[in-house]
């Protein structure tokens, strides 16, 4: 195989619709009671946004970053306290 790049981009948690649903019956809790809950556990102290996430993949596929190649990228606010 010639001229393959895979990277890989592992999120944590982004504020989205789809994740607000979920928090919405997370134990029985409201969302309103999930979400700071959530977001005590991720060392950035808050949930990523989508904006970010984007940001990152864009730069990913960009020209710039043409020399980077099997790499996993953890965009996660630090919630995963290991090493890849």
């Amino acid at each position: 195989m010639h001229n393959v790049t895979i990277n890989n981009l592992l999120p944590g948690y982004f504020d989205t619709l789809r994740l607000r649903t979920a928090l919405e019956a997370w134990e029985g809790q409201g969302e309103r009671q999930a979400a700071p809950a959530l977001e005590e556990k991720i060392p950035a102290g808050r949930l990523g946004t989508p904006e970010e996430f984007g940001a990152m993949c864009a730069f990913v596929c960009s020209k710039q970053a043409s020399y980077m190649t099997g790499q996993n990228i953890l965009l996660d606010g630090g919630i995963y306290a290991g090493t890849l």
